[in-house]
């Protein structure tokens, strides 16, 4: 008896947690559908916001899928891939982020049956790669372009993408004023990628009319010292010179040691160290620069000197805005003042210093090179602000996406109804259970809509019959057909203007299988806690170990 025993074989370290098989799969399906559920109702126009308050006391209003995943810090493994994809889905897209993360909840949920009854993972990732390639090509087949089209009309083609988008988001009441605004913007910095070159300013009072486009830069006027007041506020085409350098009598002061022999000497040095900092300020005014901005402080002796002059300037102006001044202006930053020549300098039509709220702005617009515009925003609430500068963000994101790549599909679900019905009577056309798993697939599909209709507080069920009827019109006329939010009954897409760039729906598509197929092809985790209590203790002793050695190795606690 005692030879049969079989000896115990010891691989893992004592208290290493394992879970592995079927019950495995389903607790991590479990936890992505509990995440999908927390953005489900921030999904359309009618969608509701989520107040988040972290462990600092910060509170953020919000119905961006992507800066409420951020925001949430989830901590199982598998879930976290959903706030990766959403991640992905803000950066590359801009918008679209709810739904990447309700379709992989999803397409989980339709695939947890088939796991329970002993399907293989494998045989359903396979179907749901197949479906996803469909439903692509699909897209790409029933999105119209808007290429060939006159600056006018595409103006207005655009702004209907950005009012879609801003209609899901809390400044929505308002978006057929931003929707232009974006677009004149995003058309403003051409063909350049950067997006920094669209500035946000927030300016907290008045209200979101109040908010205007500047077709140049503009930014929160610096810190400022005597001598300031008297310098005038306005230029009318400006030579402005763009520096990196401290114009202050104190940096000259290196850490130099000089033996004296006679105290007349002494009075030498300082004349010398002041004779410096004039020379700069002289080789400045002789540019012929109107505005000088510096990255550095500009000290008092400077500002007086360029105010007895009629020169404004400013000193320690932000990295970013000095950079988005160079790029509307064409000039250049200089890091000395020797030989400033007239190519590194900028020009604008107008400069001016204006009083928006309780902040005053240095506005420099008609910028030769344009290729930058700033957007002022006003509100009441900083939170409010706050949550619209994100929904201009997406607004803008998508804009630019639909610029490069100009093809548009009907929004409301329309698209996702479509893809479907087209996935379903593909399915009935295949033998073998691969029917049943692009059946399930095309099933998720239907999410979009269904939370649409209950997020708006129509029957889902009612309309999705209306919607599943209209698309199964052999015509095929139904196809731009999606959920009417004012009505509750359904609505043509394209005629109503609610249209959203191809790409979008291709990626959401895509990254949601994906994170669908990798959940699904997970079957066991290994959670080591030692290993993970020893980085912890390290940290701690290291954290410790410098205070006074009574702490025993243990760091303080954070609140």
């Amino acid at each position: 008896m005692a030879s049969m025993m079989q000896p115990q074989i010891i691989l893992l370290k004592e208290g290493t947690d394992t879970s592995q098989g079927k019950a495995q799969l389903v607790s991590n399906i479990n936890a992505c559908m509990a995440v999908a559920d927390v953005v489900r109702t921030t999904l359309g126009p009618r969608g509701m916001d989520k107040l988040i308050h972290d462990e600092k006391g910060n509170t953020t209003i919000s119905n961006d899928g992507a800066t409420i995943m951020k925001l949430l810090d989830i901590i199982h493994p598998a879930a976290k891939i959903l706030v990766d994809i959403a991640k992905s889905q803000d950066s590359e897209v801009g918008d679209g982020t709810t739904t990447v993360v309700l379709l992989a909840g999803e397409f989980l949920k339709e695939a947890k049956p088939f796991i329970e009854e002993g399907v293989h993972p494998q045989n359903l990732i396979r179907s749901y790669r197949t479906a996803s390639n469909m439903a692509i090509e699909k897209v790409k087949e029933l999105a119209v372009s808007i290429e060939g089209k006159s600056l006018e009309e595409k103006k207005t083609l655009l702004a209907k993408c950005a009012a879609t988008t801003l209609s899901s988001k809390l400044i929505g009441g308002e978006k057929e004023f931003f929707a232009p605004m974006v677009v004149d913007a995003v058309l403003s910095i051409g063909n350049d990628d950067r997006l920094n070159m669209i500035g946000i300013k927030k300016v907290p009072g008045g209200n979101m009319r109040d908010s205007f486009l500047v077709n140049g830069v503009a930014f929160k006027k610096t810190f400022s010292y005597a001598g300031f007041e008297q310098q005038p506020k306005k230029f009318v085409d400006p030579k402005i010179l763009l520096l990196n350098i401290e114009l202050e009598l104190k940096s000259e002061k290196e850490n130099a040691e000089i033996r004296l022999s006679d105290p007349a000497q002494y009075q030498s040095i300082v004349d010398a160290e002041w004779n410096i900092i004039y020379d700069k300020l002289d080789k400045c005014v002789k540019s012929g620069a109107k505005v000088v901005l510096s990255r550095l402080a500009i000290g008092d002796l400077a500002t007086q000197y360029f105010a007895d002059r009629d020169i404004f300037c400013a000193g320690r102006v932000a990295e970013e805005d000095l950079q988005r001044v160079a790029a509307a202006t064409g000039g250049t930053v200089q890091t000395t003042v020797n030989n400033v020549i007239d190519e590194v300098l900028g020009s604008c039509e107008l400069f001016e210093e204006k009083q928006v709220g309780n902040e005053r702005f240095n506005i420099f617009s008609g910028c030769p090179s344009g290729k930058t515009a700033t957007i002022v925003l006003r509100g009441g609430a900083d939170q409010f602000i706050e949550e619209s500068e994100r929904s201009l963000h997406d607004a803008i994101m998508i804009v630019r996406r639909a610029l490069k790549n100009s093809t548009v599909v009907p929004g409301g679900g329309a698209i996702d109804m479509e893809i479907s019905r087209f996935l379903r009577h593909h399915a009935r056309t295949i033998q073998g259970k691969s029917q049943l798993f692009i059946n399930s697939y095309a099933k998720a599909l239907e999410i979009i809509p269904r939370q649409l209709c209950d997020n708006a507080g129509f029957d889902a069920t009612d309309v999705l019959n209306k919607l599943r009827q209209k698309h199964a019109l052999p015509s095929g006329e139904g196809a731009p057909y999606g959920v009417d939010i004012n009505t509750g009954g359904i609505a043509d897409a394209f005629a109503n203007f609610v249209w959203e760039p191809a790409v979008v729906k291709i990626n959401a598509i895509n990254a949601a299988t994906e994170a669908a197929c990798l959940i699904l092809s997970v079957d066991e985790t290994v959670k080591n806690p030692k290993s993970e209590s020893a980085q912890g203790d390290a940290a701690a002793s290291a954290m410790g170990g410098r205070g006074r050695g009574g702490g025993r190795g243990r760091g303080m606690r954070r609140r």
